[in-house]
């Protein structure tokens, strides 16, 4: 029925949202599609949405009108968090034909009896609540590294998130899939693997259906520490509050995992932090910053940061802003705070003018290139393995470390997706890092 007919995917997002549509991608491949760039003409456009920034849910309008422009005739399905949240605000959207939520866009093939275009999208998308079993996904054939989702949903109530509401329950895929995805990915001649997931440390609950953690986060990291074949396994982002010194202790010597770690903050103000329902204060997180450089020095930390959330005064902005200039860590991810729907935070008082979020977002971003750059320099001299990308680059290839230097040298297509031995020698113009190659660079598993 779908021989010869050709789709494209456009995905907004996080690297979870990534790993699944590369799963679904796979489902139509299965079906007799044939996947297509999104720049190019397709009979089916999959746009995976996001809805953790008002950024993210205009950019989808945009999305919807360049598919069209390839094919004004195409069939175009709208599907991921923003799909759950909102699907009657996306089936609104001239040119939508389809609005899948949390669970029906992994039967996406499904829902298609034909192709022809709906005057109004029609919208399958179930109650977030009967959102609790656990769909396995991994990304291939897209990158030279696999992200693979080990976790879905959250039982955090965060008071300005909205993913609780787009994701469901926390729950995890078993042990044993976990590993048989690692073993397919490795086979298949990917060098590093990104563990994926909206909340990966609390990795184990509902993994057989129920809250009852049957593995833990540390587990599932010594289990994979195993699978032969892969060269790189990098921890996503990961609460402080389940980042546990063990985890820590074992990443300093396992034979896979790499010295880099992504840790949420959102504000350096225990204030916020209360208001904002983060199971933390700040002592827990200088406590992880310092026990992650005690013991791996050149280990790379980056940073999540809220600007703008409902009462941070001026006060408190320095309060942040001061306490991330003092602390190690190398790089900062800024989110401007916005208005969620049904969420506690929209109710609070003590707005921020949007002016004044801005601002303070630029200051934070201009923070991450200092901290990023005295990182980098920190680096140099250092003898380090770099996995080569494979996209050409201005006539340069580009790479990263395994602590997440990211490095440039001249176009070879032979050096991608392979891993050297390098030695950091000096920051480009452009910020990134030049190398010379150590002598029988390449590493053989």
């Amino acid at each position: 029925m779908f021989m010869q007919q050709k789709v494209a995917f456009y995905t907004l997002g996080c690297k979870l949202n990534f790993s699944e549509t590369s799963t679904i991608a796979r489902s139509f491949q299965d079906k007799g599609f044939t996947r297509v760039g999104f720049n190019e003409k397709a009979d089916i456009y999959v746009i995976n949405t996001c809805s953790v920034t008002d950024n993210a849910d205009k950019r989808f309008k945009t999305i919807v009108k360049s598919a069209l422009k390839q094919n004004q005739h195409a069939f175009l399905i709208a599907i991921g968090c923003y799909a759950q949240l909102k699907p009657e605000e996306l089936a609104q959207v001239d040119g939508v034909d389809l609005v899948l939520g949390a669970t029906e866009k992994f039967k996406v093939t499904d829902y298609i009896n034909d192709l022809s275009k709906n005057d109004k999208g029609e919208v399958h998308s179930c109650e977030i609540s009967d959102a609790n079993f656990y769909e396995g996904s991994y990304s291939i054939g897209d990158r030279t590294r696999a992200f693979l989702k080990v976790q879905d949903g959250c039982d955090y109530k965060c008071t300005y998130c909205t993913i609780p509401l787009a994701r469901g329950i926390s729950r995890s895929d078993t042990l044993q899939n976990v590993l048989q995805n690692a073993k397919e990915i490795s086979e298949r001649g990917i060098k590093e693997i990104v563990l994926t997931g909206v909340n990966i440390g609390d990795y184990g609950k509902g993994e057989f259906g129920n809250k009852k953690h049957e593995h833990t986060f540390f587990e599932l990291v010594e289990a994979l520490d195993n699978v032969k074949g892969i060269h790189r396994l990098r921890i996503s982002s990961i609460e402080p509050n389940l980042l546990k010194d063990q985890t820590i202790d074992f990443v300093a010597n396992s034979n896979s995992f790499v010295p880099h770690f992504h840790i949420p903050l959102q504000s350096g103000s225990d204030d916020l932090l209360k208001k904002m329902k983060r199971r933390y204060l700040r002592k827990t997180y200088t406590d992880r910053v310092k026990k992650i450089k005690e013991i791996m020095p050149n280990a790379c930390i980056g940073v999540d940061v809220i600007v703008g959330f409902p009462g941070e005064t001026d006060e408190h902005f320095l309060e942040t802003y001061n306490y991330l200039n003092e602390l190690d860590i190398s790089y900062l991810h800024v989110f401007t705070y916005s208005e969620r729907p049904n969420t506690e935070a929209i109710l609070m008082k003590g707005a921020v003018p949007k002016n004044i979020r801005y601002k303070r977002s630029k200051m934070l971003r201009g923070l991450s290139v200092k901290k990023r750059r005295a990182f980098y320099e920190s680096q140099l001299g250092n003898n380090l393995t770099v996995l080569f990308e494979n996209e050409n680059k201005e006539g340069y290839i580009h790479g990263f470390t395994e602590n997440y230097v990211k490095v440039k040298t001249p176009w070879n297509p032979e050096l991608v997706n392979t891993l050297h031995h390098i030695k950091l020698t000096d920051i480009d113009k452009d910020g990134l890092v030049r190398f010379d190659f150590l002598k029988q660079s390449e590493c053989v598993a």
